[in-house]
């Protein structure tokens, strides 16, 4: 299952939910999810917050609300993916940013394949030299472990990766990065002159 992370607050982009921000005439959600979705068997579903209904134009799959309180953060949003693919007797999720709309064709794949080869539990995804934890795979297994890390207090995604090992896959940042992510309304114009160059 893949699952979208649209949970932020969006302060930089001035608020409101950043994955329905407009790329070239379409949301960043519907380029991320065309982009995603023919990579993932069991579908996609979206972590969000607050009313789902507002996401009904850019997005028929389900919408996930936090399954702990207090909004502590992306890993609650992976987590309720986590439960929600475990209910429907999946064994993986992967999970990506909904302003990342250049994401690659073999991103599940490699993702996949690199933590068979190094035996880890998680893997994620890394260009240029930063590597991007919410761009990763994550088993279902590791759903307890997560409620628990959270319930404790802990929220970063990094310090609960290297708790459990991961493998990376890395992909090049030209001719764009592939995880480039839209933070600011800066961003959104300029990843408009990149559209052209994404294969």
């Amino acid at each position: 299952m893949g699952l979208i992370l649209a949970g932020g607050l969006s302060r930089r982009m001035g608020g409101g939910d950043k994955p329905l921000r407009t790329l070239a005439g379409r949301t960043l959600l519907e380029r991320v999810a065309e982009r995603l979705g023919p990579q993932c068997a069991g579908g996609l579903a979206l972590s969000a917050n607050g009313d789902p209904a507002r996401f009904r134009s850019a997005f028929s799959g389900p919408v996930l609300p936090d399954t702990v309180p207090d909004h502590p953060g992306p890993l609650a949003g992976i987590l309720a993916g986590l439960e929600a693919a475990g209910e429907a007797g999946l064994t993986h999720i992967v999970s990506v940013p909904g302003d990342a709309p250049f994401l690659p064709d073999d991103f599940v794949a490699r993702l996949v394949a690199v933590a068979a080869e190094e035996g880890q539990p998680i893997a994620l995804a890394a260009s240029g030299e930063r590597r991007h934890f919410t761009s990763a795979l994550w088993p279902v297994a590791l759903r307890e472990d997560l409620r628990g890390w959270l319930a404790s207090g802990e929220r970063r995604v990094g310090g609960f990766i290297e708790r459990h090992g991961a493998a990376v896959a890395s992909w090049p940042v030209e001719p764009v990065d592939p995880f480039l992510n839209l933070n600011a309304p800066e961003d959104l114009a300029a990843a408009e002159a990149l559209l052209a160059r994404v294969p």
